[in-house]
């Protein structure tokens, strides 16, 4: 034991995690064909949580994220859309 399991861990939300589900509302929200360029999700905080199975920073599933590149708008918003659901749901 190494004594980290001690420390709490946080609660509630990050600023990032406040700032991410705001750009989700935006993109989910915007009308579909205002943006043919869907803006990637990811902060540069590339850690999978234990707890989650998500990025701690962008809150995507190791699928979501291998297969962002190669996805069509329409699923790249469909990602952000289970992004906010995913941190409304952690609030």
């Amino acid at each position: 034991m190494c004594g980290s399991e001690l420390i709490p861990k946080p609660q509630g939300l990050t600023a990032t995690d406040k700032h991410l589900l705001a750009q989700a509302r935006r993109i989910v929200n915007a009308p579909a064909q205002t943006a043919d360029v869907v803006a990637s999700p990811c902060v540069s905080v590339c850690r999978m949580s234990d707890d989650t199975g998500f990025c701690v920073g962008c809150w995507r599933s190791l699928e979501e994220i291998a297969q962002w590149a190669a996805s069509s708008p329409d699923s790249k918003r469909g990602v952000w859309r289970n992004i906010a659901q995913r941190i409304d749901a952690a609030r």
